[in-house]
């Protein structure tokens, strides 16, 4: 496939941010998450989520059937996005995913999102489920945007603070 640019991710500190299939020059690549790779999932899911993941979680879920764990991971950053999606038969459920903070707003949720539903595509699965906070607005428009549908809510579904959960469905 070669070298594809993303313009939005170009902008990040002057450093020429490259997502390639290729083994030679790779500067951003969406991979499996490794166990290695649990302090930095971590010191992002505290920064993304008032009731954030134990490592533990994240430990217990590598390797297990039905979960993939991906994160996008910068050659002279590392880790700096993750996402969690289950699979069983033909649904699926989105469970968490988020960015490091600094680098919101580049283009990195759309493309890990995008590689998530491929994976859950490749493995069979139909239709994906999940949660957002309500007052995520900035989740909700990326899950809009690719085609998810609001399909009901959760009442308190969320604490720290307390709030309902908007319940999103896509249909592959």
């Amino acid at each position: 496939m070669g070298a594809q640019v993303y313009p939005e991710l170009a902008t990040w500190s002057g450093c020429d941010l490259t997502m390639n299939d290729s083994k030679l020059g790779v500067d951003v690549v969406i991979r499996p998450m490794h166990t290695d790779d649990i302090d930095s999932v971590v010191a992002i899911e505290l920064q993304a989520f008032t009731s954030p993941w134990k490592a533990e979680t994240f430990l217990g879920l590598i390797g297990r059937d039905g979960a993939e764990l991906w994160v996008i991971e910068h050659s002279r950053v590392g880790v700096i996005a993750y996402g969690v999606l289950w699979c069983l038969l033909d649904q699926g459920e989105l469970a968490n995913m988020a960015v490091a903070p600094e680098f919101l707003g580049q283009g990195l949720a759309v493309e890990l999102l995008n590689h998530l539903l491929e994976v859950a595509s490749n493995q069979g699965v139909e239709s994906i489920y999940l949660e957002v906070r309500e007052s995520n607005e900035r989740a909700a428009d990326l899950y809009l945007g690719f085609g998810f549908e609001e399909i009901g809510r959760r009442e308190s579904y969320y604490d720290f603070p307390k709030e309902d959960a908007r319940v999103m469905r896509i249909e592959l």
